[in-house]
């Protein structure tokens, strides 16, 4: 449950990181950056799934590119089932998601967040 808090704490530090750095992304709050973390981890781990399973053809053909109209997708849809969080654009979509990716990782990194268990 700690792992879970901590990411999901990671996660909205780096939404308000974003909402801050790009010009189409607003958030409202704090409470409001909280929220959309929880959706997203939602979103990405129910619907994105089964978002890749149907559209392995074209994502093949593509060379995996369309995983990121995937993630535009979701970033999307967050933005409609949050209220107070807005994206502009499927520009400003992609450009937040990959920013979002990049800070809650390096954040998780510096708080000790990873997939590796602690080695006594």
């Amino acid at each position: 449950m700690g792992k879970f808090f901590a990411k999901t704490v990671a996660t909205a530090l780096a939404v308000l990181f974003a909402a801050y750095v790009l010009k189409g992304v607003h958030v409202d709050s704090n409470v409001t950056a909280l929220l959309v973390a929880v959706v997203l981890g939602l979103l990405n781990s129910f619907i994105k799934p089964i978002l890749i399973i149907l559209t392995i053809p074209i994502t093949l053909f593509t060379l995996g590119l369309f995983l990121l109209v995937i993630n535009i997708i979701i970033v999307k849809l967050a933005a409609n089932l949050v209220p107070g969080f807005t994206v502009d654009g499927w520009l400003s979509a992609l450009l937040f998601s990959l920013v979002v990716s990049f800070v809650s990782s390096i954040i998780e990194g510096l708080i000790g967040t990873g997939g590796d268990k602690e080695r006594s």
